[in-house]
Formats: C-alpha cells, structure tokens, sequence
C-alpha cells in the first residue's frame, strides 16, 4: 500500500515540472505584455530582466503555500487517501485545462484554475463521504467556505479595482505629460520615476519579504520598523539619481521605469502564482511525510489517517522555491507557447487601429453607446476652453506622425507601459502580502484594458470590438472556473473509484492530449510562419507584381462567392443543413480575407508617387468596393436560406425548385465567363457580357411575376414565396455587382499603365 502513495507523490512532483511548464508558458503574458508592447528594449534584454526577476520572486512564495493545503479545504477533516486523491485530480486537471488555453493562445488565470480545481475535486471526496458515512459532516465543514469565498470574491474585486484603477492613474499621468512626453520627461520624469520605482520597492520588497523563507523575524522586524525612512531614502535617491542620469548621459527615465516594472511584476508573479504549479504537489508531500512519521509511530492506515498536521502552519523548503525558480526561468526563455500568448492583450490595448480579433455584440455596442452618450453628457457641463484643454492633452497627430516612421512601430508608448506596470506590480504584491490570491491574469490584463480606455485607444471605429473582446476574455475566465471545477470534481470521483487503474488511465490520457495539442499548436504556427512569409514577400513586391496579385486576388473573391452561391442553393433543396452552415462558415472566412485583402491593398498604395495615387488610389478602391458587396450580396442570400432550413421550414419544390435550378446555371456561366475575360485581361470583351447578363435579369424578372402569380393565387405559402423573392432580388444584384467589380478593375489596370 505503500508503494502506491510513493508512486502518487512521484507523479505529484512530475506533474509539478509539467504545471510549472504550461503555466509559466501561459502567464508569460502578464509581465512581458508591457515591455514588448511598447518596445522599451530588445527581447532578449527583456526576457533577462524578466527571469531574473521570477527567480527572485521564487523565494518569496513561501507564505502563499498554505493556499493549497488549507486556503479551499479543511485538511483535518479528511483522510490520507482521500486527500491524496484530491491533489492527484487537481494536479491532472490543471495540466489539461492551462495546456489547452496555451494552445489556442489564450490567457487565463492560473490562480482561478487551481482554486477551482481544489474546489471540485474537495466537493467529490466530501459528497462522497457524506454518501458513505452514516456519521459524516455537513459539507460546509469539509470545505473551508469562509476563505474560499474570500479568495473568489478577492479575485472578482481585483477585476473591477485593477480596470479603475488603471484608468485613473493612466487619465492624470496623461493629463501631466500628454501624448508628447519628451520634454516634460527631461523635467520632471526623476520625479516620476523616483514615486513609480519607491512604490515598486516598498510593495515588492518591504510587503514581499514577509513571506521569503530565507527572511528572519529580526529582518522582517527591522524592516517593519524603519519603513518610513527606508521609503524616503528611496525617493531622493532615485529621483536623484534618474535625474542626472538623463540629464548626464541622456538615459530614457520610461525605460529604466519599465525595466524595473518588468521586474517587480514578474518577481510578483511568482510570488503569487507558484503556489498555483507547485503548492499542491508540496502539500502532498508534506501530507506523505507526515503519513510515514504516523505509521512509526503507531498502528494507522491511509483510510484512518487524518490530515491534521496540514492545518498548521509549515515553512517550504528555500531549495524547493529555488529548483522551481530555475524551472520557470528556463521555461520562460525556451517556450514557443508563452510567446504567443501575448497577442491578444497587445491586440486590444494597442493604441493604433489594424485589423481586429474580435467581432461585434449586442452588449458590446450597448456598453458603447451608453458610454458615448454619457460622454456628450458630461461634456455639456464644461465650456469650451476647459474642453480644448483636456483634448489638446491627449491630442496624438504628432506621436501618430512619429511612430508612422518606425518600421515595427511600438503598441502603445512607454508612458502607458510604466503604468500598466508601476500599477499592477503593487495590486498583485498588496495581495501577496495578505496572502490573498489575487489573479495577476486579471489584474495585469484588466489595468491594461483601463489605461486604453483612459488613453483613447479605444476610438469609435474599434470601440465596440475591443468591448467585445475584453467581454469575450472574462467570459473565458468564468469558463476556466467552470471548466476546472467540473473536470476536477469528474477526476476526483474517477479516481477514488477506479484507483491504480484509473491513475494510469488518466495519467495517459493527460499524455496522449498534451501530444495531441503540441501537433496542433506545431501546425497552427506553421500556418501562422507561412502567413507572416506572405507578408513579408507581399510587403517588398513592386507596382508590377502588386497589379498581378490584384487579378489573381479579385478572381479568386468572384469565384469563391459564386462557388457559395450555386452550392448554398443546392444544399437549401436538398434541405442539408450541415452543407449550408459550412457554406456559412465559409462565407464568413471568404469576409475576413477580404478585410486582409482591403488592408493590405490600401497599404500598397504607398507605392505610388504622390502624382499617380490619386487616381489609382480611387481606382483601386472601387475595385475593392466592388468586391465587398458581391460578398454583402452572397451574405445576404446564404444566411437565410440557412435560417430557413435552420428553423425546419419549407423548402423550394415544384416549380419554384425548376425555376431556381435554371437560374443557379445561367448564373455559373456568366460568373465563369466573368473569370475568364479577367484572366486574359481583355477588357475590350465586356460588351460581349451585356446580351448574357440582361438575359439572366429578364429570366429573374419573369421568375419574380410568376411567384407574384403563386402567391396571389394561393398556391405558395407566404413566408417560402417571400423568401424566394428575395433571392431573385438578391440574384440580381450579384449580377451587376460582378460587371461592376471587372469595370472596376478595367479602370485600375488602365490606370497602373498609365502611371508605368
């Protein structure tokens, strides 16, 4: 029997590399986000002050441990086993769960995870012994409810209190330097820097050190003892000495902020968050050890030892935080996936617009609205030399026309990066000073959704997507918490019943699935590589090859539309549902690379001399025009029918059937010939295209009198004739959109040659 807890403990401690692994590679995000974003140095020095930092925070975790052993659960209320099998799930799920998010490069919040697991998986062993035993507790005395709710309610506070917080030192850091900063950095940025860096040593270092495992109390005292001074020494003396080092030998005060920033959150981070990778398999451990001590020295069993000596306070061994550390540092220089995880942050806090990750909602453009009108709201109470005060504080024409210069330009600037930093540094090291496990995914990520808002980031074109996205990123939080309390709890019961045989079964399941997400992951980046080759190809082509890649370009939009088109008919008669909603999805991927195409193609225009342009710029534009509304008109046409059989209406029959299906191959034909003359370039062979396309709009015509005919004499239904109709209108209109879209590009191509 003793040998299945020495293996249980052994895996315990595997799992631990591994978890360490998934979640160093995922929390990443949380202290590199500001750095890179703002480009304050190469990555290289970047990622070196941020493991040096991590290292350092490593042995300050002690304090936090008692999270994992009795911050969710009573310990002294259950067993050794049943205890054993708790972290067991916990650890397993945890790997799972945080390797998934890593995958689809998505941040989320170790700490939740962990909570949540503990959670679950204490639920199912206590549920269970209340099934079992005639004289077991009340669940609420198995589940250390009062500080598991503090801790829950602690995390969703830190949402709300990092975003405002966030955004009010944000608004008056940039009503004081503005947009504009360099100046004004010369003058007071010792000063700023001196408060920023002595807010980041006296929550990282006097707050944090309570909990280091190498501190003695008479350190911890003296420090206690002599804070004032300690905080005051550090104000002159980096004011001071920021001060001069601008002034002597020209240092960027915003830099030297940042750099300390990255340090202290990332020394936050693993003060707070290694309990999250390690806690659990330490807390085994000691349970194990303790176990051991108990059977020398008396007569008990797994199933009769109880866990009291895990309700105590225990000291973690330093060398144990010190092998986790240089886990977590390799990790971060080696980790392919804690790179990736960055994107979605920087996509909604950059300052610039581009192309955005996210799509609109309806409580996305409600927020926004209501935000604008309170805006105008407000804005009515102040006169207008107060209004064009504040606005010429964040006027940003001049910082736009720098960084339109820069060849990689940067997020978002230094000033908002100290922010983000200075701000969440101290948030995530209060919390580790109360050994209150705040989650620095929330606060990190919600103080840089704060600071865009305060610092205009979000404008009206992108506003409503960047709500959306940051509703979309705590909706995956909530589902984090979901998903690791179920598995967990599911895991737990799995174990607890199937035992050695079920712990090898999930252990090679967590196997087989953390293979099966690296190939996924190694294919995605692949992709991702290719696309960023296309790029950089499509970004060094000349005026030559730019013209060949619109052809290629406008034919392949005609000839996925039109494909959507014929198969989305077809598919409605056939009453396949699964067909039209792939012909949906299709579509929809068919908008997006439309969107890249309009980007990309508005970017090219930088290619021509300012005399050309112009002309060609308006040309070009017209094409792409073109080519929106034949995908507005396929939309238009697709997502009813789907609609419609999605609801399990009527389909076309009879002669409305006949009728569409003579239509759907007059429409191929013209489509192809429409193709073809693109092809060849020979524009002269338009007219030729006229007699084909009023003979489809004399045919849409005479379908439509017919269904006017059925409808009025009854033998249609309403709502199938309505339906009807609109594709012939719809019909129609994809007609004339694709001679529009080849007039359109008989234009540009005259144009292009006219400026060669």
């Amino acid at each position: 029997m003793e040998n299945l807890y020495i293996f249980i403990v052994a895996v315990l401690f595997l799992l631990a590399f591994s978890d360490l692994i998934v979640g160093v590679s995922n929390d990443a995000v949380n202290f590199l986000n500001s750095a890179i974003g703002a480009k304050a140095g190469s990555f290289k020095l970047i990622m070196f002050i941020a493991a040096l930092g991590v290292f350092v925070g490593a042995t300050f975790s002690g304090g936090m441990m008692e999270v994992a052993r009795k911050g969710i659960m009573n310990p002294q209320q259950f067993y050794f086993s049943e205890i054993m099998v708790i972290y067991l799930a916990v650890m397993l799920t945890d790997i799972i769960l945080l390797d998934g998010f890593n995958t689809l490069g998505m941040p989320t919040s170790t700490t939740v995870s962990i909570v949540f697991e503990l959670l679950g998986a204490a639920v199912a062993i206590s549920l269970l012994k209340i099934y079992n035993e005639p004289d077991a507790l009340k669940l609420a005395e198995y589940i250390n409810t009062s500080k598991a709710l503090a801790i829950i309610s602690g995390i969703l506070l830190s949402v709300v209190v990092a975003f405002t917080v966030g955004a009010i030192v944000q608004y008056i850091t940039r009503l004081i330097f503005t947009f504009n900063y360099d100046k004004k950095i010369k003058r007071y940025g010792g000063i700023y820097g001196g408060i920023a860096i002595s807010a980041i040593t006296y929550f990282m270092i006097l707050k944090g050190a309570k909990g280091a495992t190498f501190m003695t109390s008479e350190t911890t005292g003296w420090l206690k003892e002599h804070t004032l001074l300690i905080m005051l020494y550090s104000l002159l003396g980096w004011t001071i000495l920021l001060q001069l080092l601008n002034w002597i030998f020209k240092v960027n005060i915003l830099k030297v902020i940042v750099f300390v920033g990255t340090f202290g959150l990332a020394m936050a981070f693993a003060g707070n968050d290694l309990v999250n990778f390690i806690g659990v398999p330490l807390a085994g451990f000691e349970a194990f050890r303790n176990f051991k001590e108990a059977v020398l020295a008396g007569n008990v069993t797994p199933d009769t030892y109880l866990m009291t000596s895990l309700a105590g306070k225990v000291k973690t061994d330093t060398y144990m935080l010190v092998i986790a550390g240089i886990v977590m540092v390799v990790t971060l220089w080696s980790s392919k996936k804690a790179k990736s995880v960055v994107k979605t942050s920087l996509d909604l806090s950059r300052q610039g617009t581009g192309e955005e990750r996210f799509g609109s909602s309806m409580l996305g453009r409600t927020i926004v609205r209501f935000s604008n009108n309170v805006s105008l709201s407000l804005g009515k109470l102040s006169n207008d030399k107060t209004k064009q005060w504040f606005e010429s504080r964040f006027d940003q024409t001049q910082y736009n026309e720098k960084i339109a210069k820069e060849k990689n330009p940067p997020s978002f600037d230094l000033i908002r990066a100290s922010v983000n930093l200075v701000v969440a540094s101290i948030l995530i090291a209060l919390a580790t000073s109360l050994k209150l496990p705040l989650s620095t995914t929330y606060v990190t990520f919600m103080v840089a959704m704060g600071t865009s808002l305060s610092d205009k980031a979000w404008g009206r074109e992108s506003a409503v997507f960047r709500v959306t996205g940051v509703l979309s990123v705590i909706g995956g939080w909530f589902l984090t918490a979901l998903i690791a309390f179920s598995v967990a709890f599911l895991m737990a019961l799995f174990i607890k019943w199937a035992g050695l045989v079920g712990i090898i079964l999930i252990i090679c399941f967590a196997a087989v699935t953390l293979y099966r997400t690296q190939i996924a992951y190694r294919k995605r980046e692949e992709k991702r590589a290719k696309v960023l080759e296309e790029a950089a190809k499509a970004a060094s082509e000349s005026k030559n090859e730019m013209a060949r890649k619109n052809i290629a370009e406008v034919n392949g939009i005609i000839k996925k539309a039109s494909a959507v088109y014929s198969n989305s008919i077809e598919a409605f008669i056939e009453e396949n549902r699964r067909d039209l909603r792939k012909h949906k999805v299709e579509l929809h991927k068919l908008k997006k690379d439309a969107y890249v195409v309009n980007q990309e193609g508005l970017q090219k225009l930088k290619l021509f001399g300012t005399g050309d342009a112009d002309e060609i710029g308006l040309a070009y534009i017209q094409v792409l025009s073109a080519m929106n509304e034949i995908i507005g008109t396929a939309e238009r046409i697709v997502n009813p029918l789907y609609e419609h059989v999605d609801n399990s209406h009527k389909v076309f029959s009879g002669i409305q059937k006949e009728e569409v299906t003579e239509l759907t191959k007059m429409m191929e034909n013209y489509i192809g010939h429409c193709r073809r003359l693109i092809n060849t370039e020979d524009y002269d062979k338009i007219p030729t295209l006229l007699p084909e396309k009023d003979n489809i709009l004399q045919l849409i015509k005479k379908f439509s009198k017919n269904q006017a005919k059925r409808l009025k004499g009854g033998s249609s239904s309403v709502k199938i004739g309505i339906l009807y109709l609109d594709l012939l209108h719809e019909s129609k209109t994809f007609v004339q959109d694709a001679l529009e879209m080849i007039d359109a590009q008989r234009e540009f191509l005259n144009e292009f040659k006219k400026s060669n």
